[in-house]
């Protein structure tokens, strides 16, 4: 590759070598400075007169950059002037991004990158990452060969066809893999030197991209079956060939091929699906600070999820997994998960019950303890009316599931129900931070998968907890990638749960809140990544000689968006 930071071996000075002078060198975003090159720099590397005189260091381009993005007036719009910074500096871009992380975090991700997926091929600028389309796959090995990078720590790849809560967005879908890795060096200091964001196109089966006459992906209908699997093995083969040491994160996939490739290749190659395990443990984790307020063991939680899907699952058997950690067995840990869809409570002896939804399935004899007509549905408010949830989780995409009588129905059972709303986009999700407060007066302890401003109720001001992912796997990558671990297991994303739960402090709990403040981001990522590397060392998947001075050999592996000298290098 063109660029590569290094370390000089008589000075210990690090550096950015580069094989490019002159507008080449302006044109690659990972070396390019604007102002801020040097005089010796502009003389060395061929940039006088390419560049106005003046010359200004990051604090005064972080003022300009600002600037210009707060005269945009759309979050959309403030995406696209990030994405073209992000296109022609990315120091800049990091370093802004982290000056400002609390008012842009939501912009280059949820809930603004659901927007730029959908208009993916309208604000497209310039390519970003690997397309590896269906009418290519016999050519695999030849695209990966294209790469800017020759071996990346991590990959983010997904196949458009589950955005957020937006369904299919075809090669839209390439803005979440970008956005992904965005938050893998914004919030885990992983070089963006070493990121690679993939998108698998195999169609898309979205008729108004379709139609649209600038749509950019392949204009069929979903590849799927037994071809579709062949088309994903093959990439994962050539990725184990190309890129034998990379961390594979899965994104955004239908819940059902989400689960099949965890399953299929966790075993295979260092990889996870963060939709699956991600969102469970960044949900545990809120669960566990919860209980620092509820004086609660988990092993007395009854949690009820509202949707069942893939996220469900991710998190039920992490939250079993945990209560295992606690004394319980496998069966009587899953006896403490309900779930409901749009079918109502799922029962064992529903015909044709999706394979991923039969294991907390509740068996015909507790349904029919429910004062129903014979064959309805039990819906979600006699679930909770019967079980009487501690939790109530929504990973439904549905907007106003969690309604006023829902909320005030877990009020009156708990004194401090949990309810946390976790669809996303906002627009998604199941009732807002505000319904939330004000229907269980202030009693329930929120935490929400899209951002929300902070409440007022009652005299209090509630800040409102996130349960952003970007808690979690920027974290585990840092730790993964750094220790060289050979597999990510469910007991790291544990680890990494509790690890999260340990950084949210008093105060953040004395303000409602159930995570840290986006600022301290950074310092949560290192608290899982030690706690991920020390579990795998547990496990058998990396060396014990990496827990010798980990936190530091951590610390020291985060990238930090600042220039460094440049030295051409032929």
């Amino acid at each position: 590759m063109a660029t590569r930071i290094k370390i000089d071996a008589v000075t210990g000075e690090r550096y950015l070598a580069v094989r490019r002078k002159g507008l080449g060198l302006i044109e690659d975003p990972l070396a390019n400075k604007g102002t801020a090159f040097t005089a010796e720099e502009r003389d060395l590397l061929g940039l006088r007169g390419l560049l106005p005189p003046a010359q200004f260091g990051i604090k005064e381009q972080l003022a300009r950059t600002y600037e210009h993005f707060r005269t945009k007036t759309t979050p959309l719009g403030k995406h696209v002037y990030l994405n073209s910074l992000h296109d022609r500096n990315e120091v800049l871009f990091y370093r802004l991004l982290q000056e400002h992380i609390e008012e842009m975090m939501p912009i280059i991700y949820t809930p603004t990158v659901g927007e730029a997926c959908q208009q993916f091929s309208h604000i497209y600028r310039r390519p970003r990452g690997l397309f590896v389309s269906y009418d290519l796959k016999d050519r695999i090995p030849e695209l990966l060969a294209n790469a800017r990078l020759r071996a990346p720590r991590v990959i983010v790849v997904t196949d458009g066809e589950r955005i957020l809560g937006l369904g299919d967005q075809g090669a839209g879908g390439m803005g979440i893999s970008i956005g992904k890795l965005c938050l893998y060096t914004l919030c885990g200091g992983i070089p963006p030197y070493d990121t690679l964001p993939i998108m698998l196109d195999v169609g898309t089966d979205n008729q108004a991209l379709l139609d649209d006459p600038l749509y950019l992906g392949l204009r069929r209908a979903r590849v799927r079956g037994p071809k579709y699997q062949a088309f994903v093995d093959r990439f994962v083969d050539a990725v184990r060939t190309a890129f034998p040491h990379t961390l594979l994160q899965w994104e955004d996939f239908l819940k059902g091929n989400a689960i099949t490739q965890l399953q299929r290749f966790r075993d295979r190659l260092c990889t996870f699906n963060d939709d699956i395990q991600g969102t469970a443990a960044v949900a545990l984790a809120g669960i566990f600070s919860a209980l620092r307020v509820t004086k609660q063991p988990l092993t007395e939680q009854r949690l009820v999820f509202a949707g069942a899907g893939a996220a469900a699952q991710g998190i039920g058997d992490l939250f079993v997994l945990a209560l295992q950690h606690a004394g319980l067995t496998r069966d009587e840990a899953r006896r403490h998960v309900w779930t409901v869809d749009s079918k109502g409570l799922v029962v064992a002896d529903r015909p044709n019950l999706d394979d991923f939804k039969r294991a907390f399935a509740r068996d015909a004899t507790e349904a029919a303890a429910y004062p129903r007509r014979d064959g309805a549905t039990i819906s979600l408010h006699e679930v909770i009316a019967h079980v009487q949830p501690t939790i109530l989780l929504g990973t439904s995409g549905t907007a106003g599931m969690f309604s006023e009588t829902i909320v005030r129905a877990m009020a009156a059972q708990q004194t401090r129900p949990i309810i946390f709303p976790l669809s996303n986009p906002t627009s998604k999700a199941e009732c807002t931070a505000a319904d939330a407060i004000r229907w269980s007066d202030g009693h329930a302890l929120v935490a929400t998968g899209s951002p929300f401003e902070p409440v007022l109720h009652g005299g209090k001001r509630y800040r409102i907890g996130q349960g952003n992912n970007a808690y979690i796997f920027p974290g585990v990558g840092l730790g993964v990638t750094t220790a060289k671990i050979r597999r990510v297991t469910d007991g790291m994303f544990l680890a990494a749960a509790r690890a999260l739960a340990s950084v949210v402090t008093p105060r953040d709990l004395n303000e409602g809140a159930l995570f840290p403040a986006l600022p301290r981001i950074r310092e949560a990522s290192l608290a899982v990544a030690v706690a991920v590397v020390r579990r795998a060392v547990e496990e058998s998947h990396a060396a014990p000689k990496v827990l010798h001075r980990l936190e530091s050999t951590l610390q020291q592996a985060m990238w930090t968006p600042a220039y460094l000298p440049l030295r051409y290098e032929a």
